[in-house]
């Protein structure tokens, strides 16, 4: 940033031995780290807490035993501080490690495995021991202290099982609040089973947890209660007022003006709101920027609370106003908790390159627009960074942004439409200044719901293939001149496919039998694409389906949601989602690993690849960065420079 600061033609490209040296060390072990380093972290846990059980002692010899079940259950009990630590919002190891706590909940997970199994150890050999005289009931029947632990050891048991991927997405309500309950009852088993000696490490993990919620209720008094915070009272008992407006594809704006905290790009809170989900706080990306001077997050419509917040702001949008008064969206009071979540600065980084399947964009959308808004104050203060250091912390390294944003549905770009304009007029402004900066954006729109398995292509590569789905057409809701008018808004219909065995027309065109439209091919190369127009065309017609490869990309009027015939090659124009030429748009879907390529290939310093979205779009953009790290020989000798990976996938 201090180069950057300087007018340093490369501001994100090592020279010097030192940080050359730094540099490729650091690429080296973020090669290993992309792919193994999880594993190699439980691998190293397992390891130590097996050596300590079995430290000096022969499980063989069964005069040993009893003192194997002592040994176990000491390193068992002190393992309870760090399933604590780790499982907590605001801990000292994120902190230190300046990592998020969701960053660390596969560790907490992992922790908990490993404490069952050296628990069921300290079991086994009690069990074991006894066994050799049938004194096994008699212990669990009559002895308090074995009646204890064995409930201990049940409480965990369940623990671990409920706390299983199936559970939690089946209700994460549900699972929250019996993991709770559960816990505290296994903290409880343990305190009475364990001797007056070692009843500190039930304590240290009760402070621990007291320490998070205690730091938590604090910051979201500080942030929610105008008396607090300082701020003016709004009209109901908390600041925070959040409006509900319902968009496509059963999605919900959530924005909350004046917001009374402060927060970085990429960073997501906690919303309640009790009038509308009673006693539910889920975690929305933001994404908005500070420079936007509010709070907007866009909510997906699943299941409990996300499913009352849209049938709120349907029904809000629907209700009949005052002859001559203005129509506006009515507001509920909301507790926001956060914000949480880290990434490294991406202004740090040559160029950017960031991918986002669906609402990812929730993510991207504000990281890519950030770097924009340190562009401007970059450029509109001239003042001299010695005498003024606080010009460091404005200015961006970044030099070149590439934006991918695939979508099902062309109703999904409306949801950052004003964002994406706002992005192309600064750079435009940036551009007549002098300033050599570029921002590529390309959005491809296909039927697809999630991305799904891979299918293999030509020579070798790999491709993401998208599970085939249906979209149905649904009721919008719009405000004209103080009173409600709904309008039904037609969209393409999507059959569900049951075979593969289609046309090659069908693979071009992504047009069925019967009329209705599924681009289900992979963009290898987005610039042959749009030069020579091989792409799908989404015009389709039941008596007319367009041939092979002699469509071309479909143009569209000012209404998204309708087509107008293939042009030829002879008089082609891109797809149009918007009036800026440069934003593409594309009928298909993307190839990560081919994009990431002319990114890397076009960058004079280290690179940043941030992916959000489905797993399998996540797993295979991190496939395509550990290839073409490999493949560049990055730091080593080759020229090629550093590449940072962030991924954010969707669940919780």
């Amino acid at each position: 940033m201090s180069a950057a600061s300087r007018r340093d033609s490369l501001p994100a490209k090592p020279r010097a031995f030192l940080p050359s040296t730094i540099a490729t060390l650091y690429a080296t072990a973020r090669e290993l780290s992309y792919v193994s380093w999880r594993m190699s972290v439980i691998a190293a846990e397992l390891v130590l807490v097996v050596v300590l059980c079995f430290y000096k002692l022969n499980p063989g010899d069964q005069w040993q035993w009893e003192d194997i079940g002592y040994r176990t259950g000491f390193v068992a009990s002190a393992q309870l501080p760090l399933l604590v630590l780790l499982s907590g919002k605001r801990n000292i190891i994120g902190w230190l490690t300046g990592t998020s706590y969701e960053r660390l909940n596969w560790l907490h997970r992992w922790v908990s495995r490993i404490l069952f199994l050296s628990v069921t150890i300290h079991m086994g050999f009690w069990f074991i021991n006894w066994a050799r005289y049938d004194y096994i009931i008699v212990k669990l029947t009559t002895d308090r202290i074995t009646q204890r632990g064995f409930a201990a050891w049940c409480i965990l048991l369940w623990i671990v099982l409920s706390s299983s991927l199936p559970v939690r997405r089946w209700n994460y309500e549900f699972f929250v609040v019996q993991h709770i309950v559960t816990f505290v009852g296994f903290l409880a088993a343990v305190y009475l089973h364990l001797p007056e000696e070692v009843k500190v490490w039930v304590w240290l993990p009760i402070g621990f947890y007291l320490f998070d919620r205690v730091y938590r209720a604090l910051t979201t008094l500080l942030v929610n209660f105008p008396l607090l915070n300082g701020r003016t009272r709004g009209p109901g008992i908390m600041c925070p007022r959040a409006t509900f407006q319902p968009l496509s594809q059963s999605t919900t704006r959530i924005t909350v003006e004046n917001p009374p905290m402060h927060w970085r790009a990429g960073q997501h809170v906690f919303l309640t709101c009790h009038a509308l989900a009673p006693l539910q706080a889920h975690p929305f990306t933001i994404t908005s920027i500070p420079e936007d001077g509010k709070l907007e997050f866009l909510v997906k419509s699943k299941s409990g609370g996300t499913r009352r917040f849209f049938r709120h702001a349907e029904s809000s949008q629907s209700l009949p106003v005052a002859a001559g008064q203005p129509y506006r969206l009515h507001t509920r009071s909301v507790i926001l908790e956060g914000p949480y979540g880290r990434i490294r600065p991406l202004r740090q980084f040559d160029s950017v390159f960031l991918i986002a399947g669906s609402s990812g964009a929730t993510f991207t959308v504000p990281l890519m627009r950030d770097i924009v808004s340190c562009w401007l104050k970059n450029a509109h203060n001239r003042i001299d960074s010695f005498s003024h250091p606080a010009f460091v912390f404005q200015g961006a390294a970044t030099r070149y942004i590439r934006f991918i944003w695939a979508i099902k549905s062309r109703e999904q770009y409306d949801w950052f439409k004003p964002q994406l304009a706002t992005v192309v007029d600064d750079v435009r402004q940036l551009k007549s200044e002098g300033w050599q900066l570029e921002v590529d954006m390309s959005i491809y729109v296909t039927c697809d719901e999630v991305s799904g398995a891979k299918n293999s292509r030509p020579g070798g590569r790999k491709s993401l293939e998208f599970p085939r789905g249906r979209m149905e057409g649904m009721t919008v809701a719009q405000s004209f001149r103080g009173h409600v008018e709904k309008e039904n808004t037609d969209v393409i219909s999507i059959d569900s496919v049951t075979s593969r065995s289609h046309s090659q027309a069908d693979a071009f065109t992504g047009c069925r039998p019967n009329g209705t439209c599924c681009c289900r091919r992979t963009i290898e190369d987005e610039g042959v694409a749009l030069n020579l127009q091989e792409q799908c065309c989404c015009n389709c017609d039941p008596d007319r389906i367009a041939t092979v490869k002699e469509s071309s990309l479909c143009t569209q009027t000012s209404n998204l949601n309708t087509e107008t015939p293939c042009q030829k090659s002879g008089d082609q124009q891109d797809i149009k989602l918007s009036s800026f030429r440069e934003i593409a748009v594309l009928s298909g879907r993307p190839q990560p690993r081919n994009l990431i390529r002319k990114t890397l290939e076009q960058a004079l310093g280290e690179s940043a690849v941030v992916v959000c979205g489905p797993q399998s779009l996540v797993d295979e953009v991190r496939h395509s960065v550990v290839a073409l790290s490999d493949e560049r020989a990055v730091h080593k000798g080759t020229g090629a420079q550093g590449i940072y990976f962030h991924a954010e996938s969707f669940g919780y």
